[in-house]
């Protein structure tokens, strides 16, 4: 893991050294110059395939690690139609982005802008998913096509990369790197049974069933069917990465997807035991949610003056996602804007004012903003209220403020998080299909008068904030202790090198199964033979 200096000083230095006692001393020199080195920093590659809040999250694992000593260069595709309004922080890092070109990023904009007019009708279906990964399998072509920047990326001789994981290229990337990894998932355990984790039917529900941790019998049911369904599904979605790499690793040596996910070195995911429900983990799979919230600064004046307009109603903060600066359907946008005209609250709406509709003449109480500092007002004193589309940086942010949240799913992990989300009585949520003005009001006033929920909420940050450790030193503290061990295999269990009758014991269930089969057969015929000589023997007698 260590630079080719550090390696090479301290294979030297050993060489060198005649003797057991003189051996042992240099070892300890090594050990020291190695420490010494990472306190100094590895050289990190962090990379993110997915524009959005998969951004923000890589952008800020990247700061961490960058502001603990480690020297970072950050590696993303630069989708700015999935971050409308966000305006670029500078960065202390250096940055190699790939870009598309003008007719695809059209074309691919097409594609999100026809897509979130389903969602907003409540047509999230599995085929706009798998049409969705199929345009990520089509930009990864893209990405590992860029041979001069690949080899630029290699002379730079990283120790490790730290990868979004959500898109399964990012793990193409490191692979064709030759980088040992870090895993980093940006939402819930969706992936845990492609990662190995232990996944007991009975209580840990499997995605997307939007179950929860307690089920009945037929909950179980669809629960095991899904599980059996999901790997199917996979295998569907890793397929759709093949062209890619048959394009870009030769034949021989061309890597497996569900492979790549069992040689990480480390697993984080974006998420804590606040919101999701308890499970088994092991010993290389840690959670570390929450990473964007943060204590909230002030707002701008025009904001804080906004605010204190609301009085003690306080106000509600609307924001349906990093990828959506505005709604496609005029009749749900109709809804919400009419719903909210009907609460007290003052409500701060994540929108582009430019593409809201002429006929509609936005509520008095609204203020539309394109693009707004979710955590700063969400941790203000006067915030009542999260509505949010359910991603699970918000939902993090509302956990660590102490705010109760009314969810609005779009897509994806969504759902799933918002079941988690009511399960915690953090709060309540409406599909988009069902959201109409009166419900919607009377919903936003169950949540706000209701002390229930806000008690909850306070309940979950309480948790979060006193954990062992922050989210950010849980981070750097584990990316070093794989830098400093030179790898997470003490970490892995053997099980990912067995094969799947082993690990199930179908050998052992087949082999108790054929010596319980053999001891029925031979006791069947040991007692027909006693029954024989029996017979035979009061025949005799008889005779």
């Amino acid at each position: 893991m260590l630079s080719g200096t550090a390696r090479d000083s301290g294979t030297c230095c050993i060489s060198r050294c005649p003797g057991m006692a003189s051996q042992t001393k240099c070892i300890f020199i090594v050990f020291f110059i190695q420490q010494f080195l990472l306190l100094q920093g590895a050289k990190i590659l962090t990379v993110c395939l997915v524009g959005g809040s998969h951004y923000l999250l890589m952008d800020e694992v990247s700061r961490v690690l960058h502001n603990n000593g480690h020297e970072v260069r950050m590696f993303y595709q630069a989708t700015e139609v999935l971050l409308p309004g966000y305006k670029e922080k500078p960065s202390p890092f250096p940055v190699t982005k790939v870009t598309m070109d003008e007719t695809y990023a059209k074309k691919f904009n097409d594609f999100l802008v026809m897509n979130r007019a389903e969602f907003f009708k409540g047509r999230s279906g599995f085929h706009l998913f798998l049409q969705f990964m199929g345009e990520l399998a089509y930009q990864c072509k893209i990405t590992l096509n860029q041979s001069s920047v690949f080899e630029s990326l290699k002379e730079e001789r990283f120790d490790i990369a730290v990868i979004d994981a959500f898109n399964p290229c990012t793990f193409l990337v490191a692979e064709r790197l030759g980088l040992p990894y870090i895993a980093f998932f940006p939402g819930m355990f969706s992936n845990a049974p492609f990662v190995g984790l232990p996944t007991p039917l009975s209580y840990v529900p499997i995605f997307p069933s939007q179950l929860t941790d307690r089920m009945d019998f037929f909950q179980r049911l669809k629960n095991t069917f899904m599980y059996l369904g999901s790997h199917v599904v996979e295998k569907i979605i890793q397929s759709k990465y093949d062209d890619a790499i048959n394009e870009h690793f030769p034949a021989g040596s061309r890597p497996v997807i569900s492979e790549l996910f069992l040689k990480a070195e480390l697993w984080f995911y974006n998420i804590d035991f606040t919101i999701e429900f308890a499970r088994p983990l092991l010993p290389h799979v840690q959670y570390i949610g929450g990473l964007l919230a943060k204590p909230a600064e002030p707002v701008s004046q025009e904001l804080e003056e906004y605010i204190s307009q609301s009085g003690e109603a306080g106000f509600i903060v609307v924001s349906l996602g990093s990828m959506i600066d505005s709604c496609p359907v005029t009749e749900f946008l109709k809804e919400m804007n009419e719903g909210f005209a009907k609460v007290p609250q003052k409500v701060i709406w994540r929108y582009n004012s430019s593409l809201w509709p002429t006929d509609l003449e936005v509520a008095p109480n609204v203020k539309l903003m394109q693009w707004i500092s979710q955590n700063d007002l969400v941790g203000h004193p006067k915030i009542r209220l999260l509505v949010t589309h359910g991603g699970m940086n918000s939902l993090m942010e509302a956990v660590y403020h102490g705010v109760p949240v009314l969810g609005i799913p779009l897509f994806g992990d969504q759902f799933d998080n918002l079941v988690r989300v009511k399960a915690k009585h953090l709060g309540l949520f409406i599909p988009p299909h069902e959201i109409k003005a009166e419900y919607l009001a009377n919903t936003i006033r169950r949540l706000t008068e209701d002390q229930s929920y806000k008690s909850s909420a306070m309940k979950l940050s309480i948790i979060h904030k006193t954990h062992p450790f922050p989210p950010q030193q849980k981070l750097v503290r584990w990316v070093d202790h794989i830098l400093q061990t030179g790898g997470g295999s003490h970490l892995r269990p053997y099980a990912y090198q067995q094969p799947w009758y082993q690990q199930c014991l179908l050998d052992v269930i087949l082999f108790v199964a054929a010596c319980l089969l053999l001891g029925c057969y031979f006791t069947v015929r040991i007692i027909r033979f006693m029954v024989r000589k029996l017979c035979s023997i009061r025949k005799l007698k008889q005779s």
